[in-house]
């Protein structure tokens, strides 16, 4: 009966210490048209799935443009000061964590557009799902 109750206390205090940790989830929300803010979402992305975050990253408006097979130079274009775009970390991001990226829902429409020019491995996110995700207890959102 003793290892039985001292289980579950130690359970019990586990699951309370990864609460206190924080958020285990983490959703970008990207729509800045500027190759700066994008490439720093995307750091920021990536520090907090290195650090255990599931990330799920959302572009949206001028920021979809990162998730095109044709993109711009904006996304593609390395900047300062590890010579890194905007497009190339977020497709590191996804291979080396897992993180799911997604265009919003209206941004392949409002281009005339199907899922044909999107990268490999990028959807396009569902309203009602992307709006439980934000609205979970568990995660942090960063907009951009």
């Amino acid at each position: 009966m003793k290892h039985l109750l001292l289980s579950t206390v130690l359970v019990a205090a586990s699951a309370v210490a990864a609460l206190a940790e924080g958020p285990a989830k983490l959703v970008t929300v990207v729509t800045s048209p500027d190759p700066q803010t994008q490439l720093m979402s995307m750091v920021l992305t990536m520090q907090a799935a290195q650090q255990g975050a599931e990330a799920h990253i959302l572009l949206c408006g001028p920021a979809g443009d990162l998730a095109l097979r044709e993109a711009p130079a904006s996304a593609t274009a390395g900047q300062p000061p590890k010579d890194m775009s905007p497009q190339g970390l977020m497709q590191m991001i996804r291979a080396k964590t897992g993180a799911t990226v997604e265009v919003c829902a209206i941004y392949l429409p409002g281009r005339g557009a199907d899922g044909s020019v999107l990268l490999e491995g990028v959807g396009v996110a569902s309203p009602a799902e992307m709006a439980a995700r934000l609205m979970a207890s568990d995660t942090r959102v960063l907009s951009f």
